[in-house]
């Protein structure tokens, strides 16, 4: 970002995200200072370059949490939106080294590049760049990735860094087996914490809807809308609360079998069950669990 003129012998800019100042006159001039001046902190144009910096941060937050949404729900993302979004540094930092699938659903490839024309450039898991121009293209979730490991070690080599967890992401596999009216999985219930407020605030914390007594996450799966839901209990309950089961409901709120519960699903209500239950309290001299 440009230096700007701020009252008499300073300039001012955004660097790495806070205002940074300099100074035009005298041996320093052109130095960036290791501290904002007294004489600028009440700048005007000091305060409108915090405001566009705290701007800047939730546009990075919101294009994050977009393309998160995305990747969640397998939901099919248009070409040419990624190559307008592109230019833009906070979606360009959420989309690069994602894995995209394009027309053909065995080949994937870590996204370099989207031209102005709706082309991508991608990276394919033979380490040839190619260029992709489907009408659109899917950022899978890791559980519909064949040959995860594969995938995980080829990044590796590539040192490639995502900012939306994806490849990395923790997954589980729904069991075989599950009886045929099961409707409840009960491995994360029973963590206690100190009180139901700290659970709640745990499940916020970690991106999760608090609603009612339950701790929730939205997973669009196999073209259909679900809600996986563990209790944490009742509101304002100010005694000791405990993890209850984790179930899935449908968009009209019916509980889900469990041998219907899709694959993201199941992965993404078992992984908000295991990181709520993370946090418990663990006495001295008990077993981890």
């Amino acid at each position: 970002m440009a230096w700007l003129a701020a009252g008499e012998g300073y300039e001012i800019a955004l660097v790495e995200g806070k205002v940074a100042a300099r100074s035009t006159t005298g041996r320093t001039a052109g130095r960036q200072l290791k501290s904002l001046p007294r004489a600028l902190r009440d700048h005007p144009e000091v305060d409108r370059l915090r405001r566009l910096a705290e701007w800047l941060d939730r546009h990075e937050a919101a294009c994050i949490a977009q393309v998160d949404t995305w990747m969640v729900s397998s939901l099919p993302v248009p070409t040419a939106l990624l190559a307008r979004v592109w230019p833009d540094e906070a979606w360009q930092n959420a989309l690069r080294d994602l894995a995209v699938v394009g027309d053909d659903p065995d080949e994937v490839g870590f996204l370099r590049d989207a031209t102005a024309s709706g082309e991508l450039k991608v990276v394919n898991l033979d380490g040839e760049t190619v260029r992709l121009s489907p009408r659109t293209v899917t950022l899978p979730h890791p559980v519909l990735l064949p040959d995860l490991d594969d995938v995980r070690d080829f990044a590796a080599e590539l040192g490639i860094v995502q900012r939306v967890e994806q490849i990395h992401r923790a997954t589980w596999l729904k069991p075989e087996g599950l009886a045929a009216k099961d409707t409840e999985v009960r491995d994360y219930a029973g963590g206690v914490f100190p009180n139901r407020f700290g659970l709640a605030a745990r499940a916020t914390g970690l991106g999760y809807r608090v609603s009612g007594g339950y701790a929730t996450c939205a997973v669009r799966d196999t073209g259909r809308a679900a809600e996986a839901a563990v209790w944490i209990g009742e509101p304002y309950y100010e005694d000791e609360a405990t993890t209850g089961a984790l179930s899935w409901h449908d968009e009209d709120g019916r509980a889900v079998r469990l041998t219907e519960v899709g694959p993201v699903a199941w992965s993404e209500g078992m992984r908000m069950a295991a990181a709520l239950y993370a946090g418990r309290k663990i006495e001295e001299g008990k077993d981890a669990r």
